[in-house]
């Protein structure tokens, strides 16, 4: 019984030492409550040292009376009133354009409250993460505002949407993000405020104890790779049984046709058998 939960507290440090940021559950404890971290990813990303996080919130669900309601992987809000969603991809299914417009819509209803001028809504970003580059031109970024097609003048409505493109890791800031990305060991890093979220995360008891539902879900996967396993095989096993008698049922034809004398070639083409399977059958008989 010891054996057994020191093998499974094994695999569970091999799981949680695997994960990345781009893993969008282990984003979500390295961004809870975390401004520091969020507010990296933020000034990167919009390319503006001056961005100041004054909440952060993973899981935010918002609810619409009318339609589709949404989870937002992260939500935070700058010292402006800005507001930031952060959606981490990694299936190009999961971040099509209008799901990115969606989300802008949803915030806009949601921060607009009953009796305010239109004026008072907030400035939202909508940034997708994506480990593909979905929009397929090669960038690193894409900025996505409305214009007006007749002077290509940017209609200033205050809401944005960004594709960030992972896949593009080079030395630049946005590209060290990147790097820090994919990276599962802290000392590795690039930014400091991820580093010292991904040690307590990764290597302390109470980090450990925060990401339970990380380990359930784990688990989860692994009962269920289990129960998949099991239905596999026995399905495997009914399919080499049924075959087994098929093939039981056509060695007794066989052998009465061939009783009641009838051809090699007749009772090849009615049993199902191979002529070699009948002649030795045939040979059994006359023996």
């Amino acid at each position: 019984m010891q054996t057994t939960e020191v093998g499974q507290n094994s695999e569970i440090k091999q799981v949680i030492g695997s994960l990345c940021i781009m893993n969008n559950r282990f984003m979500n404890f390295m961004l809870d409550d975390n401004k520091k971290a969020a507010q990296v990813f933020l000034r990167v990303i919009l390319e503006d040292d001056k961005i100041k996080v004054r909440n952060v919130r993973i899981q935010s669900f918002i609810q619409n009376i009318y339609g589709h309601s949404s989870q937002l992987d992260i939500l935070a809000q700058d010292s402006k009133g800005r507001y930031f969603n952060v959606e981490v991809q990694r299936s190009d299914e999961g971040a099509p354009a209008r799901r990115a417009r969606f989300y802008s819509s949803i915030l806009d209803t949601h921060f607009l409250q009953p009796g305010k001028l239109y004026e008072e809504l907030p400035d939202t970003y909508v940034i997708f993460i994506t480990e593909n580059d979905v929009l397929h031109d090669n960038l690193p970024l894409y900025n996505i505002r409305r214009r007006i097609d007749e002077n290509a003048k940017c209609f200033e409505d205050g809401s944005r949407i960004i594709y960030v493109n992972s896949q593009r890791r080079d030395n630049t800031a946005l590209g060290k993000l990147m790097q820090d990305l994919y990276c599962t060991e802290p000392k590795n890093l690039h930014y400091q405020e991820f580093a010292e979220r991904m040690e307590f995360l990764k290597y302390s008891k109470e980090g450990e104890e925060k990401m339970t539902d990380v380990i359930e879900e784990y688990a989860a996967r692994k009962a269920e790779a289990l129960a998949k396993e099991a239905v596999k095989e026995a399905a495997k096993k009914a399919a080499k049984e049924a075959e087994e008698k098929e093939q039981a049922n056509r060695i007794e034809l066989a052998q009465g046709l061939l009783a009641d004398g009838m051809s090699i070639e007749f009772t090849v083409r009615h049993s199902k058998l191979t002529e070699a399977e009948v002649r030795e059958l045939a040979s059994k008989l006359s023996a």
